[in-house]
């Protein structure tokens, strides 16, 4: 997916429940926070810190930690699962 220059970051908010990213190009991206569990375990001011990255079309979080992109966002992929195994 080629991401587009109006596919720019232009603002950012959380709800108990969602992320929503605002686009230059006057879309709004909205998917449920559980798909991203640093973002969801943040406190609400910690998700309200974040940082335009990689040109406009990222977002940064620097307390917690958490880096996403618009083409991420934009083809709905939550953060990778880690597997935790547990010993039998």
């Amino acid at each position: 997916m080629d991401v587009q220059p109006g596919q720019r970051v232009k603002g950012v908010r959380c709800t108990r429940d969602t992320l929503r990213v605002d686009l230059l190009d006057g879309r709004t991206i909205i998917v449920p926070l559980a798909w991203y569990p640093r973002l969801l375990h943040a406190t609400p001011q910690q998700r309200a810190r974040w940082q335009i990255a990689g040109g406009g079309y990222g977002i940064h979080w620097p307390e917690i930690d958490e880096d996403l992109s618009v083409e991420g966002l934009l083809r709905g992929l939550p953060a990778p699962r880690t597997s935790v195994q547990s010993a039998a």
